[in-house]
């Protein structure tokens, strides 16, 4: 397939059109086009309209067409917070929740990310690739073409440098885009408790010089959150990532409200993820600053915690992303079914807002509004095609996957191939 590619005749084209992300009541506009079709010319959207408008002239017979009747058509889903590339699995975990255990209490005792840790440090580099592969192939099927990955889980140089290594490869690799994350200060090691300072020294002195020497990765993070970095510390971290030439990002105020949302706004980050006690100050600082507020209702869902206050931070202005948090300790889950049905059910989103969610606004907080996220001319032509005729079917048929086939770049990488026309 050569990039070109005509979908016509689709019931719904839905275009989340925009170049930035979308605040409060505008996340509700997605720019529905019925009968409609897209064009695609070298991998890039060319032509977005009603079926009877579009340019066909050029079409050759090397090229794609699919005819969408009876189906929805939207951009490819992006997932803007996971940490999919990992070693080893913690089901036990998941029991002793069950049986009434906090997160934070099973961390405490040795579990958690150190356990994650250690696996992770003791997989291989083609070990952590096959199974990074895996889930990329799962988040595909599920409709997503872009994916921000994470390290985190060497809290080490070799480690960290490894996972960032891994997820570079995989971007080669792999029809998903891959965002590469520095998230070297996810958890504090035992040999570390009490010199949580040193650590972040360490980070930025020896770490960060040979995570941006090579362009590993795009954004720096931080667990800010008490018994974790403070917001000093992540803040001091953070600016070093920035005055390196990384974005930030913060996992904020999740547990307690530690004003992490505030130092977000403070420092421009381009999101502030989890917001479970995110507080009304943060809100608007927020809002005012542009901060995507990408929340994970899967986590909470797992955790048995409150969701964060989505109709509460849209209502006062902010752009709202969603994300699986795909980990193998608080959400291992890849499924964008789960995070509709959390979404609308749990966290009283609207269907329009949660599809800007994972489309449009999910893309700004990854840095590339400008190009995903939407179906604009110029933009990649990154599409998710659904076995459906609305949108609507996202959310109403509950909790399942409506996708049939998945384009990226004008190219059909999930899903039947077209039939001949």
């Amino acid at each position: 397939m050569n990039g070109n590619l005509l979908i016509k005749n689709a019931a719904e084209v839905v275009t989340c059109s925009g170049f930035e992300a979308k605040q409060g009541a505008a996340m509700n506009a997605l720019h529905i086009i019925t009968d409609g079709a897209v064009r695609i010319t070298g991998g890039r959207i060319q032509q977005v309209g009603p079926t009877a408008e579009i340019d066909t002239g050029a079409i050759t017979a090397d090229d794609t067409v699919i005819d969408a009747t009876g189906c929805c058509v939207l951009p490819g889903f992006v997932d803007p917070h996971t940490h999919f590339v990992f070693g080893g699995y913690r089901p036990e975990e998941f029991v002793q929740r069950l049986e009434g255990q906090s997160y934070m209490q099973i961390m405490q005792q040795g579990g958690g990310i150190a356990r994650t840790v250690a696996a992770t440090r003791a997989a291989g580099a083609e070990e952590l690739y096959h199974a990074g592969r895996q889930r990329l192939d799962t988040l595909l099927a599920n409709g997503v073409t872009t994916v921000e990955g994470k390290s985190g889980y060497g809290l080490d140089k070799e480690t960290e440098l490894k996972q960032l290594d891994v997820m570079a490869r995989l971007q080669r690799d792999h029809p998903v885009d891959v965002v590469p994350t520095f998230l070297g200060a996810h958890a504090v090691l035992p040999e570390y408790k009490g010199r949580e300072d040193d650590f972040i020294d360490f980070l930025i002195d020896d770490v960060l010089p040979a995570v941006v020497q090579n362009n590993r990765a795009k954004f720096c993070d931080v667990f800010c959150e008490a018994k974790v970095f403070s917001v000093a510390q992540s803040r001091r971290l953070l600016q070093a990532a920035q005055a390196a030439g990384l974005k930030a990002r913060l996992h904020a105020d999740e547990i307690v409200a530690l004003g992490g949302a505030e130092l977000a706004a403070e420092l421009k980050a381009v999101s502030a993820d989890h917001l479970l006690q995110v507080s009304d100050e943060g809100i608007r600082q927020m809002a005012a600053a542009g901060v995507v507020a990408t929340l994970l209702p899967a986590t909470a869902f797992n955790l048995r915690e409150p969701f964060a206050p989505a109709r509460k931070l849209i209502d006062n202005g902010c752009a709202v992303a969603l994300a699986t948090d795909l980990n193998p300790g608080s959400s291992f889950t890849a499924s964008i079914p789960l995070l509709i049905a959390l979404a609308t059910l749990e966290m009283k989103m609207t269907i329009a807002e949660t599809v800007t969610a994972l489309t449009l606004n999910a893309a700004a907080a990854v840095g590339r509004a400008g190009d995903i996220g939407s179906l604009d001319p110029g933009k990649a032509g990154d599409l998710a095609i659904l076995n459906f005729p609305s949108h609507h079917f996202l959310a109403y048929h509950l909790a399942t996957n409506c996708v049939g086939r998945v384009i990226k770049n004008g190219r059909v990488v999930h899903g039947p191939p077209p039939k001949e026309t």
